[in-house]
């Protein structure tokens, strides 16, 4: 099968959660998604993991994202794992978890890379947009655990990026100075960008981020 990349229609497919036999992408409907993938259960990162993310989850809302799980672990696993993560990360599982124990799923988002494990999933993300298109993927060894902040920070430069001609330099955090992309002349700025420009190069041009008020 051909790895995914950025552009891609995200794999379609049925599966059961914690929450319920899902279509991925009936699930999703007009949402932003995040997929994001744990080597199994019971494991000490992966849990504090989905206790950040439970925690994380209105601001997941804010941007009309939802977010699932998936483990390779069957469900009666996952409700078992849910009441740990609740108890040691004090919070409550807000989101589902796919039961991939035939790992289809796994298999076919590229999930299981034989060379760190056979068996298990890597830390994969995607990020998906309301076409379902993929415009997002990191991938993280089982030994390090995800940084959401980053996620999110992210999630912030799809969002306004997909609809303005700006791109997000680097470090940029919300409400930072964005760059205008390269295919807007610089004569066209201002009616675009009526907050101002400010051209460190012609082709370097800083404006403030234009879905802020």
């Amino acid at each position: 099968m051909a790895a995914i990349r950025l552009g891609d229609v995200a794999p379609n497919f049925d599966a059961q959660s914690t929450e319920g036999d899902i279509n991925f992408h009936e699930w999703l409907g007009d949402s932003w998604g995040v997929l994001f993938s744990h080597p199994a259960d019971y494991t000490p990162v992966c849990t504090t993991e989905l206790g950040t993310v439970a925690k994380y989850k209105a601001e997941f809302d804010k941007r009309n994202v939802k977010v699932i799980a998936l483990s390779v672990d069957g469900i009666e696993s996952h409700n078992g794992w849910i009441n740990d993560i609740n108890e040691t990360q004090q919070t409550t599982v807000n989101f589902p978890i796919i039961a991939d124990e035939d790992r289809k799923v796994s298999v076919l988002y590229d999930m299981i890379h034989p060379n760190a494990d056979s068996q298990l999933t890597v830390r994969s993300v995607f990020v998906i947009a309301p076409d379902k298109t993929v415009k997002l993927m990191i991938t993280y060894p089982a030994s390090t655990g995800r940084n959401f902040d980053e996620l999110l920070r992210v999630i912030d430069s799809l969002q306004l990026t997909a609809y303005h001609k700006v791109a997000t330099p680097a470090n940029w955090n919300n409400g930072d100075d964005c760059v205008v992309v390269p295919a807007v002349e610089t004569v066209d700025i201002p009616a675009l960008f009526p907050k101002g420009f400010k051209e460190v190069k012609p082709y370097l041009r800083l404006t403030p981020q234009p879905n802020l008020n």
